[in-house]
């Protein structure tokens, strides 16, 4: 997997105060998309131990409430094996802290995604400049849905997901 940024203390992506893995690569090409320079999977850098210990050390801090995935797309073919593993490695050693994953893929086409289980919340859906509004909450176009993973993977229905907060998001 290869990333572009790590970003520390962060209140936008997510629920909280966060550290946020910005992955490369991306086959949505959304327009509009504020990050068109992570669509390339070759791009940025390579996530080494560093990386993750760079991340560890933010999770580490009792103020930080979790870790955010986003980029690119944490679910780009090329990432989800490393995204699970790091998911997974992360609910180990911080199971009070959140995971959050941003993806252009819709729920019905990730529910069953091996990293689920690890995730807390998914924002779901491709951006869609024609429906953008800055006053939505932890998403950037209102197609996109906020979902509590957990409690939608131990409903009836897991098709069917249950927002997060509530649909004020």
């Amino acid at each position: 997997m290869r990333y572009h940024n790590i970003t520390h203390d962060d209140m936008l992506n997510g629920d909280g105060l966060r550290v946020v893995l910005w992955v490369a690569g991306c086959d949505h090409c959304c327009k509009g998309c504020q990050n068109p320079m992570t669509w390339d999977p070759e791009g940025g850098l390579l996530f080494d131990d560093a990386a993750k210990q760079e991340i560890f050390d933010q999770l580490d801090k009792s103020y930080i409430n979790g870790l955010t995935f986003s980029g690119g797309d944490p679910l780009f073919a090329s990432n989800r094996i490393a995204v699970r593993e790091l998911a997974e490695e992360v609910k180990a050693k911080y199971p009070d802290k959140t995971i959050w994953l941003y993806t252009g893929f819709q729920w019905a086409d990730v529910m069953q995604d091996p990293v689920m289980p690890f995730v807390d919340v998914v924002v779901d859906g491709e951006f869609q400049q024609e429906s953008f509004d800055a006053n939505l909450l932890w998403k950037g176009s209102a197609n996109q849905k906020v979902i509590d993973v957990q409690k939608t993977l131990k409903s009836a229905d897991p098709k069917q997901p249950v927002l997060y907060c509530g649909d004020y998001s």
